[in-house]
């Protein structure tokens, strides 16, 4: 077993390790106060990580950051998970081809399109998803029959 970990708190950041259990924050920096406050208070690395439901080594590497970093340590680094393979161009491109030209293309087609003039390969699904949740998709036909609708 090695030496114990302690680290010790100024006013102020245990006011701020406090003030994050309500603040609107993800939970991992939730925890992560937490178990910088417990350590604080002479709680020892077992008793936390059981409290947590976690692994020792996971809670002293939440107090070494800390004592590295500071209040830093409780957020996620950014540069985290899968980068988007398109632009907001790239997408904007698709939806003018749609207003002007006349024909009508599915999702692969799209996505043949987005290749041949954009070298972007994306999965017609994922292409579906993204111009969907833009509301893209059947906007054409909507917006006519509430024009032809009368009251």
């Amino acid at each position: 077993m090695g030496a114990r970990i302690r680290v010790f708190l100024t006013r102020e950041h245990e006011k701020t390790l406090l003030n994050l259990r309500t603040a609107d924050v993800p939970q991992k920096v939730k925890d992560r106060a937490e178990v910088v406050r417990l350590n604080a208070h002479g709680w020892y690395v077992e008793k936390i990580a059981a409290h947590f439901n976690w692994t020792p080594q996971t809670v002293r590497e939440v107090l070494h950051k800390w004592q590295k970093l500071g209040l830093e340590s409780l957020w996620e680094l950014s540069g985290r998970g899968g980068k988007s393979k398109y632009k907001e161009e790239d997408i904007v491109f698709l939806e003018e081809c749609l207003k002007k030209e006349p024909r009508t293309y599915n999702s692969v087609q799209l996505a043949q399109k987005l290749e041949s003039d954009r070298s972007i390969k994306l999965s017609p699904d994922r292409l579906r998803r993204v111009l969907k949740k833009r509301g893209s998709f059947g906007s054409e036909s909507g917006r006519a029959i509430k024009e032809n609708k009368t009251l």
